[in-house]
């Protein structure tokens, strides 16, 4: 989650959006958790891109943290050959994937050492294919997306990938 929105009661002064007035059926459980937010400062773009992403769904947090802990046990862990490419930091981001997440943070490998920068490098590139097959809004498809590429939730090469996921507490 973008450390500008964060949960709020309905009585917080504060602008405030509430999500549930976007709601559609994509929506994942985890995400629901996630109906209220507050936006400090006024800043409507962090608050419309949140709004913008719950609407169509997105990983859970807990998926995020299973994936993280598969890739690098979640630690920054610098970059190491993996199938004939450098694959870097937290979640082990290659550099086309971070061009397909929106290359944020101020470079690939900098940005895949730093967890906030990466996090949103894998929400990004994880709802941007996702939304783009007809896989279930569920932390499997997520996290074989993130092993296997845009189309990775319908590889069965990813299964063993979403085991791992599984074993470290996510279903």
């Amino acid at each position: 989650m973008n450390s500008r929105c964060y949960p709020a009661k309905m009585e917080t002064s504060t602008l405030c959006f509430l999500v549930g007035l976007l709601f559609t059926p994509s929506i994942s459980a985890e995400s629901r958790q996630r109906l209220h937010y507050v936006v400090p400062d006024r800043n409507y773009s962090t608050a419309i891109h949140n709004v913008s992403s719950l609407s169509v769904g997105s990983i859970s947090d807990q998926c995020l943290k299973c994936i993280c802990l598969v890739e690098s046990n979640c630690l920054p862990i610098g970059c190491r050959m993996d199938v004939s490419s450098l694959s870097c930091g937290y979640y082990q981001i290659k550099l086309p994937y971070w061009t397909d997440c929106g290359r944020p943070g101020t470079g690939w490998k900098e940005c895949a050492d730093d967890h906030s920068c990466a996090t949103t490098c894998v929400i990004n590139y994880t709802a941007k294919y996702r939304s783009k097959t007809s896989c279930p809004d569920t932390c499997e498809s997520y996290a074989r997306i993130h092993n296997g590429g845009p189309h990775g939730c319908m590889k069965s090469s990813t299964i063993p990938y979403w085991h791992k996921v599984q074993s470290k507490g996510c279903s």
